[in-house]
């Protein structure tokens, strides 16, 4: 698979050819999903909770006789069928974080880059720089590439200014190459990324 390596006035460079093991292989969205999962999982704080009739303080007395009162025989003021009682199935923290293995981590990545090559969402440029952190500049770079939606700038290096130009755009965002994931690549309508990026990530995944 080729694709044009661009400056950022939007000018073609030279064609990239990219390898087809990273960028062309057959999508597995089951890995995608997973990926997406375990991404999300691990923001959730699990703090959740809501107490038992065990850990309800009070109710130590039997609010009544057992026989005698014509009334159904209760054994504790703090019961689920109380006020103030304790909750049945009361949920409690936990971590709702799991693993997976290596290979399907690097699948669901080369599944994400590929979809997005083969749909023609991958801009490659030569380099990412801006001059000033001025949020304007980075409007007329995506002016100037013809930009839409959601853009994914990935770059080698931390890039700061890129990163400050970016962070007042609600449609726009910058990450460095070594944390790119694949929540970030499906939410994203255009991925650009500097060409040395596209070689890094040839490197780790093929």
């Amino acid at each position: 698979m080729k694709i044009s390596v661009k400056n950022v006035a939007g000018e073609k460079v030279k064609d990239l050819t990219l390898n087809d093991s990273v960028w062309n292989i057959e999508a597995n969205l089951q890995a995608i999903k997973k990926m997406i999962r375990l991404q999300l999982d691990a923001t959730r704080q699990g703090t959740q909770k809501a107490k038992t009739r065990s850990e309800v303080s009070g109710g130590g007395r039997k609010p009544w006789k057992q026989k005698g009162t014509g009334r159904a025989r209760q054994g504790s003021t703090r019961a689920p069928q109380w006020r103030g009682g304790g909750i049945v199935h009361a949920v409690s923290p936990r971590d709702y974080t799991f693993d997976i293995n290596k290979k399907e981590r690097k699948l669901a990545l080369k599944s994400a880059l590929s979809l997005k090559a083969q749909d023609k969402e991958l801009v490659v440029l030569d380099n990412i720089k801006l001059d000033t952190l001025k949020t304007k500049d980075i409007k007329k770079l995506i002016n100037d590439l013809k930009l839409e939606g959601k853009i994914l700038f990935v770059t080698i290096d931390e890039a700061e200014n890129l990163f400050m130009a970016t962070r007042n755009l609600g449609y726009a965002y910058q990450i460095m190459a070594t944390d790119i994931n694949v929540l970030d690549l499906v939410n994203a309508d255009v991925v650009v990324m500097e060409e040395e990026v596209v070689k890094k990530l040839e490197e780790v995944l093929k």
